[in-house]
């Protein structure tokens, strides 16, 4: 059954040389699902990846698979099988042979081994291949390879991290693609990490947003996106406005100067809170048209739309369009309910893309 619970890590704690890295972690993954650990370095997407593996055990805190305490079961006897960023493959070993590895480990039939690694060339689309040395693929060969070994064993959940980060941009959009499909021919769950936005939104049944070692958000992708539960989710999940803002009464509230109606409620009268709008949803009117009047500071094309930055007073508005406005020109900003996502004040740093890329956590 999909809505299955298949792995849950209660209240998990690790901490590295005193460091706490995860803070009394609660997640359930279903079976079958595609779950994405999104988060930026150093937030423990890896290290839950690893707990779950069994690379890595908590200081305190349960581990269950299949509603099973696996705490202290060794890797090697987890139903779980695990894809990192290095592929791992053995360069003496030709395509047909590193898939066939594990199934020879188990001392499975030489008929049954022939049987599956022509399912898994079929599956991973390198029917051809198996005589060619794994140094002569691409990278994106290469990782299909590291897919095939990795499911031949029919592990129950395989986990992968960052597995497409060394490939290029189109061969990384055309893997995602892939594996979502493989995901799904399968039936088995994936555990994917990555702090690729746009990986985690085109591949996921549910995306977990990390930060600072504690779940921020759960849900699906179209969830995490229209409706961020705090600053930092909306802020590291794709492009956001993030202005302080009243919330004057239920369905009205004020920032930037002005006035708006919107579909929250439910805070107190006159709370602080976010306001958040994404580029995308601002509508770029005439001056009596608007609600707020900016003034454009500048404009760049972004292949799909026009990113502008707009100044009102004082306020900086970034704004997406697909018609470029003039630097210098004054243009009215048009904000509907449906586009204002209130939210309560969040302690929460607002994530900066200035950080290295590498998890080392």
């Amino acid at each position: 059954m999909k809505d299955q619970n298949i792995i849950n890590l209660k209240d998990i704690v690790v901490e590295f040389d005193g460091e706490r890295v995860l803070n009394g972690l609660n997640l359930f993954i279903r079976d079958k699902e595609f779950v994405t650990l999104l988060g930026p370095s150093g937030c423990g997407k890896t290290t839950t990846l690893r707990i779950i593996a069994g690379f890595v055990e908590p200081q305190s805190g349960d581990v269950l698979f299949d509603s099973k305490k696996i705490n202290g079961v060794p890797p090697y006897k987890r139903p779980v099988n695990t894809i990192f960023q290095r592929y791992a493959l053995f360069p003496h070993l030709n395509v047909y042979e590193n898939i066939a590895f594990g199934l020879r480990i188990n001392k499975t039939p030489e008929k049954e081994i022939k049987e599956r690694v022509s399912e898994m060339l079929k599956l991973v689309n390198l029917e051809g291949f198996e005589k060619r040395s794994v140094s002569k693929l691409s990278g994106g060969q290469q990782q299909r390879v590291a897919i095939a070994r990795a499911v031949i064993n029919k592990p129950k959940v395989l986990l992968l991290d960052e597995p497409l980060a060394a490939l290029d941009l189109k061969l990384r959009q055309s893997m995602q693609l892939e594996l979502k499909k493989i995901q799904q021919s399968l039936g088995i769950t994936f555990v994917y990490v990555t702090h690729d936005q746009e990986e985690a939104l085109s591949m996921s049944d549910i995306i977990v947003v990390m930060n600072n070692g504690e779940i921020q958000q759960i849900g699906t992708p179209t969830d995490i996106y229209n409706e961020p539960k705090n600053a930092f989710v909306a802020d590291f999940i794709g492009e956001s406005n993030i202005i302080d803002g009243v919330m004057n009464k239920d369905f009205y509230v004020t920032f930037a100067g002005v006035g708006f109606d919107c579909v929250d409620k439910g805070f107190e009268e006159n709370q602080p809170v976010d306001v958040v709008v994404r580029p995308e949803d601002i509508k770029v009117v005439s001056p009596d048209e608007g609600q707020l009047v900016a003034t454009v500071e500048s404009c760049i094309f972004k292949g799909v739309h026009y990113e502008m930055i707009m100044d009102q007073e004082g306020y900086k508005w970034m704004v997406h369009s697909t018609k470029a406005e003039n630097v210098g020109d004054q243009v009215g900003i048009k904000i509907l309910p449906d586009d204002i996502h209130i939210m309560n004040k969040s302690k929460v740093e607002i994530y900066s893309d200035d950080a290295g890329e590498g998890e080392n956590n």
